[in-house]
């Protein structure tokens, strides 16, 4: 689709896509615009999410309604739960949510079979323009989380990063490079701590 179509035009696997290039998404182009449309969809199914009890089949209607695929039965998670656009989340068999967690998943979120989010997890997949001129400017770069991967409490994982199979994140840590499989690492910025044997 032609990127100077309007926001109400662009479908969202148009977005996708462009999402998916990691170009620069210029402030107040279709694109932006869009991911302004996404985010008022995504804050009504989260609100809706958020404010009463649900039972496990009905968090994961929403949830699939939220990123616009089904989730497998063995999806789980623990209210409240927050993202602005929804619709670049991928997740697979046997992923746990817990309380608290944020995503901003324009840029792709991917979590893998097994995946365990502690609570009050972050993961982010947009950086802004360095320049002050151009600061509003997007640029959005996936996060992957690799198969039976542990992230602990209150971690934060940046944009760009692939976190490998089996890998653990340790509370607190906040994740700017990429994680090699089986190791643990924690810390500001996080570093390897040890490998899993």
């Amino acid at each position: 689709m032609n990127r100077e179509h309007t926001a109400e035009l662009m479908t969202n696997e148009a977005f996708l896509a462009i999402m998916a290039t990691g170009e620069r998404v210029v402030a107040g182009s279709p694109a932006h615009k869009k991911m302004g449309e996404l985010s008022q969809e995504a804050l009504r199914i989260t609100s809706e999410l958020n404010s009463a009890y649900h039972t496990p089949e009905q968090i994961r209607s929403l949830f699939s309604e939220l990123t616009g695929r089904a989730v497998d039965e063995s999806f789980r998670l623990f209210p409240p739960f927050t993202t602005d656009c929804g619709k670049n989340i991928a997740v697979g068999k046997n992923v746990f949510i817990n309380a608290g967690c944020r995503f901003q998943d324009q840029g792709g979120i991917t979590l893998s079979d097994g995946v365990l989010v502690g609570h009050n997890v972050v993961i982010a997949t947009l950086n802004h323009d360095l320049n002050p001129e151009t600061r509003a400017d997007l640029f959005p770069s996936p996060v992957h989380i690799g198969r039976n991967v542990w992230i602990g409490a209150n971690a934060t994982i940046l944009s760009g990063v692939t976190v490998g199979d089996g890998a653990v994140i340790a509370a607190g840590a906040v994740v700017t490079k990429d994680v090699e499989a089986n190791t643990v690492v924690g810390g500001v910025p996080a570093r390897v701590i040890k490998k899993i044997e």
